[in-house]
């Protein structure tokens, strides 16, 4: 690239002002979704002087969801421009089906109409663009595509320009680190930075989630407000630029040509619940399964071994056998202090500071192998970072099923694609991978989904109030899986929620590696006297021994942002209920018309009841239900309801 245009700027976006009033030559594309809901207007205007003229906006049911927006990408070496040419259009219509490895459902709809624009500038260096532009029935996406240029092969996006502006200043929840709290919040008042995926609520049926998918090789991008860029003070003075946000990447991006953007999406509900049921959409973005052989990967729950001893691990390994459990995890500490750079992931060497051992984990492997229970270790980025290809194959030979990834650096293009590349060079050893701390998926996991789960959650370790945890449920949800550690017998379960609150977690957070009972230790065998902390044997540990991690369908029954949740998920024949409540008591009238219409099944019910003499205070209800039944919740403040509903035999 000549240096001499190294400080000049590409600019392929939309002034919305006056682009019809001007009578520049414009070109206006109309994309529907398949059941004809939701409209997408593009408008290519070819003549400008300073910068290309590309907008799109969204209608839903005849609504307005989304207003002009600008869509572009600031290319650094680029000579500016004085227009844009439609080089060629193409669309698409798809309409198939694909089964994944696990998921929320067994079978996912991939049904969009498509529209590519290839776009050319006009200047001294021209540059070619497509845009491609998709209508599913659950929202828009798009993303961008450089293609490789005559003059160079590689070129570097200092910042991407993709906007979502709104007709008015909608109610938000905003967060603004991947396991912060949610504030609800008016679009007005975003500040730079936003988490996604985030949901906006435009009306009392209308909600929306704006984020991205499909991130491998590129800087993470969240929101920022889009009064405070350069497209917006050179555009409209339209409110809209106050009501509207930005994408915002972390640093500048190198691609090598041709190639792709991630995709950037907005769905769109008539209940907040829809979103979580529709968050197939992400994995549709996504490659399809690059692993040809998946018998390997396996979603289960998932026990942590606290005391770094062989005694602690053989007995972890024991009640994952005697509960249905399928994995035992090693945490922090086993192999040296995790914040030491001299530590040795290659080694079993106990942090002294953690535990005094000793610690004997193959042994522990092979118990665990024989017993058909899979042992998950933790390292620490430190070690990653350093070990990664000396590590992997090693631990496929120890035995070792998968690994957690932790504390893992992210945003910037070189650490996301690092990560990926982390993930990916774990399949070669046919090892599962957990991403714990601020990475967010965004639909990877269909592509390889060796990746179980990840947090950027503010999970149990944090201990969130009921309100934050129906605050997130709603955004951080849409996504894809969530390692939220759930805590049972921990006091901080005392604090902020109710036991069978949070056994309804095991079903409203989904993540194929499910953990349960963060911070307690099963009974030592030898003792009759425990701290509360240590695991017992309440009745209603049958529901956790029982819950899959993985499911043949979901349906969100109903809810609201913050203050309540009820929803059925499928496993087979059976159904596994969570209803979890905020702050204020609640009714509920749970209809069971999801049932097979011709089958009677018992309904096994956890619920609050302080009268209960267990140190939990869940009481056990068992109701013979049919198609026609009717369940009524009565949740306390801060408490919830579990519910397995299995086929009577005949």
């Amino acid at each position: 690239m000549n240096r001499h245009r190294c400080n000049q700027l590409l600019y392929l976006l939309a002034l919305t002002a006056g682009v019809l009033t001007l009578n520049r030559s414009a070109l206006a594309f109309e994309l529907e979704s398949p059941d004809g809901k939701l409209s997408a207007e593009i408008l290519v205007t070819e003549d400008g002087d300073v910068t290309d003229l590309l907008t799109y906006s969204v209608s839903w049911q005849g609504r307005s969801i989304v207003t002009p927006s600008h869509v572009g990408l600031d290319i650094a070496g680029a000579a500016r421009t004085t227009g844009t040419q439609t080089e060629r259009t193409q669309t698409k219509r798809i309409n198939q089906t694909w089964t994944p490895v696990y998921g929320e459902r067994s079978t996912i709809r991939d049904h969009y109409n498509e529209l590519t624009l290839d776009l050319k500038t006009r200047g001294d260096s021209p540059i070619n663009v497509s845009v491609t532009f998709r209508a599913y029935n659950e929202g828009l996406a798009f993303r961008y595509k450089i293609a490789g240029q005559t003059d160079h092969d590689q070129i570097t996006i200092k910042r991407e320009l993709s906007e979502f502006r709104f007709p008015s200043d909608h109610k938000t929840w905003v967060a603004y680190n991947a396991q912060g709290q949610y504030k609800e919040a008016r679009l007005s008042t975003v500040r730079s930075g936003c988490e996604r995926p985030m949901t906006i609520q435009a009306d009392q049926d209308l909600f929306i989630a704006i984020g991205e998918a499909g991130l491998v090789d590129y800087a993470r991008m969240k929101f920022s407000p889009l009064k405070t860029t350069d497209a917006a003070k050179a555009s409209s003075t339209s409110d809209a630029s106050t009501t509207g946000l930005v994408s915002d990447l972390d640093g500048m991006v190198r691609m090598d040509l041709p190639s792709s953007t991630p995709w950037r999406f907005v769905m769109v509900a008539n209940r907040p619940g829809e979103l979580i049921e529709n968050n197939f959409l992400l994995l549709n973005l996504n490659e399809p399964c690059a692993i040809a052989d998946t018998s390997w990967i396996k979603p289960g729950t998932v026990l942590r071994e606290m005391s770094l001893t062989t005694q602690g691990g053989i007995a972890a390994v024991d009640f994952a056998v005697e509960h249905n459990m399928q994995y035992v995890h090693f945490d922090a500490g086993w192999y040296g202090n995790e914040y030491d750079d001299a530590s040795d992931a290659t080694t079993v060497t106990v942090d002294p500071k953690r535990s005094a051992g000793p610690l004997a984990l193959h042994d522990i492997i092979a118990y665990a192998r024989e017993r058909d229970i899979g042992i998950i270790v933790y390292v620490n980025r430190r070690a990653l970072e350093r070990q990664r290809d000396d590590i992997l194959p090693l631990y496929k030979s120890w035995g070792i099923a998968g690994v957690k990834y932790g504390f893992v650096k992210v945003g910037s293009q070189e650490w996301t694609s690092w990560l990926h590349d982390a993930i990916r060079k774990a399949a070669d050893h046919e090892l599962m991978v957990d991403v714990h701390d601020e990475y967010r998926p965004t639909g990877y996991e269909r592509t390889y989904p060796n990746l179980m789960t990840t947090e950027g959650i503010q999970g149990d370790e944090t201990s969130p109030s009921n309100v934050d945890t129906l605050t997130l449920l709603f955004s951080r949800s849409v996504c894809g899986p969530a390692d939220n550690t759930i805590c049972y017998f921990a006091s901080r379960v005392d604090e902020n929620a109710t036991h069978a609150y949070q056994l309804a977690k095991a079903v409203c957070i989904y993540s194929p590696w499910q953990y349960l009972y963060w911070y307690d230790l099963p009974k030592p065998a030898d003792k009759t006297e425990v701290p509360y902390e240590t695991i017992g044997n309440e009745p209603e540990l049958e529901y956790f021994d029982a819950v899959p991690t993985a499911w043949d369908e979901t349906r969100v029954i109903e809810g609201e942002i913050g203050r309540y949740v009820v929803i059925a998920r499928r496993k087979k024949d059976q159904w596994f209920i969570g209803a979890m409540n905020s702050e204020s008591e609640r009714t509920i009238a749970l209809p069971l018309d999801f049932l097979s219409a011709d089958q009677p099944y018992t309904a096994h019910r956890y619920l609050d009841d302080p009268t209960v003499g267990t140190r939990t205070k869940v009481r056990i209800i068992k109701t013979q239900v049919n198609h026609s039944s009717e369940i009524e919740l009565t949740l306390s403040a801060q408490g919830g309801e579990a519910i397995r509903i299995v086929p009577d035999a005949r």
